[in-house]
Order: C-alpha cells, then structure tokens, then sequence
C-alpha cells in the first residue's frame, strides 16, 4: 500500500500572519492555519518583526530572524507547537524588555 502522508513532498511556498494566527500555503495544495499562541516568539514579536521572515531550504521551513524562530513544515504539519521551554522563553523576554507582557 501507497504512502499517501508524505510529508516531505510538501514545501511551503508562501506565508501569512495576523494577530492570531499562521497561515502556510504548501506546494501540494494544502493551507494550514496554526494559532500564534503556539509560537510566542511570533505571539510577542511586533507587526514588523514579524512580516520580516523567509523561506528557508527551498521551502523547508520559515525563518524569523528579528524573532530567532524557526519553524519547519514538518512540524506544522504534524501540529507540533514550540517546543522551546519557559525558561528560555523568559529568558527572551527579559532580553527584549517585554517579561510579563502580552
């Protein structure tokens, strides 16, 4: 039998953001959309850190490099949300002055 989950036959070829959510557009048809919540470097970035982003390993995955995100197709795909830890997060925050907001 086919396998017709083929992960690595999608790559994203285009990306949006607002305030709630990320939307992909991959190359096999699919659009994905994933809360912001998911990924709080993205949830705490502004507008602009945020529109700044590119397609990395032909479509592979997405850079933020304002934000130091990277998020890949697989996992969007598999709805995996970050897996980075409070700490580090925290740690982030406090280096941009932002801890305890947003």
């Amino acid at each position: 039998m086919p396998n017709v989950f083929q992960i690595g036959a999608a790559l994203i070829e285009r990306a949006a953001l607002d305030d709630e959510a990320l939307t992909v557009h991959l190359s096999d048809g699919r659009i994905l959309s994933v809360p912001l919540a998911w990924y709080p470097r993205l949830l705490h970035g502004t507008p602009e850190e945020r529109a700044d982003w590119r397609l990395i390993s032909q479509g592979e995955g997405l850079h933020w490099p304002d934000l130091d995100e990277d998020i890949s197709v697989h996992g969007l795909i598999l709805g995996h949300p970050s897996g980075e830890s409070q700490r580090s997060l925290q740690g982030w925050l406090a280096q941009r002055g932002t801890a305890g907001r947003g």
